[in-house]
């Protein structure tokens, strides 16, 4: 009798394209779940069950991998506060309801990403990082609050600051209710926006710190 050859294990092999995606989707979640420094390139490889030199022909290595992953979060997420904020351009309650929501709406279907995004980025690099983020999110509204300080005779030059502020205000809480999850995500927009509307209502035109001005 003559003995058969071995057989090989066999894969279905992926195009350039669709392994790179693959290692975007993994390098995603181990990211989120173990952050930049506690993931390697040896875990991510083995996960998508390729060699550690795949990963550097595609992405030059884990920073290359991590920048990628964090562009594409942002740019969702920008993307899903600017498609917001058009959709209820002129009403400008409506713009900061839109925005609460659209920010929440991330948190909930972009779990991994917003972890992500949180997290404090790698040595040296500049971008990515949630101060960043923030600041990107707050030139997105910041001309919304120009208009209203205009509109209420407040100094429009500061609406930058307060554009910071707010969205830093829907941001960190968001991290909370991703955690807890004590109440809805409608309830929670609706009690940021109760701040944020609020306080803006009753601005002084030229604030002071009144503690300060006793002790002189």
């Amino acid at each position: 009798m003559t003995s058969s050859p071995p057989k090989t294990a066999t894969r279905n092999r992926m195009t350039g394209p669709q392994r790179r995606q693959q290692l975007i989707s993994i390098g995603r979640a181990l990211f989120a779940e173990k952050g930049f420094e506690g993931t390697s390139v040896e875990e991510i490889a083995a996960t998508a069950g390729v060699s550690k030199p795949v990963i550097y022909e595609h992405f030059g290595g884990k920073e290359g991998l991590y920048a990628v992953v964090v562009d594409r979060e942002i740019s969702a997420l920008l993307g899903q506060i600017t498609d917001a904020l058009t959709e209820h351009e002129g009403n400008a309650r409506a713009l900061l309801e839109a925005a609460a929501l659209a920010l929440l709406d991330y948190i909930e279907t972009s779990t991994d990403g917003f972890r992500i995004l949180v997290r404090d980025s790698p040595p040296g690099q500049s971008t990515g990082s949630f101060a960043s983020l923030i600041s990107d999110i707050a030139s997105q509204v910041e001309h919304i609050l120009a208009a209203e300080f205009r509109r209420r005779r407040l100094d429009p030059k500061t609406a930058p600051l307060y554009a910071q502020m707010l969205v830093g205000m829907v941001a960190i809480p968001g991290g909370w209710w991703l955690d807890s999850r004590r109440m809805k995500k409608e309830d929670v927009a609706a009690h940021l926006v109760n701040l944020a509307w609020n306080g803006l209502a009753g601005m002084e035109a030229k604030p002071t710190l009144r503690s300060r001005a006793r002790r002189g």
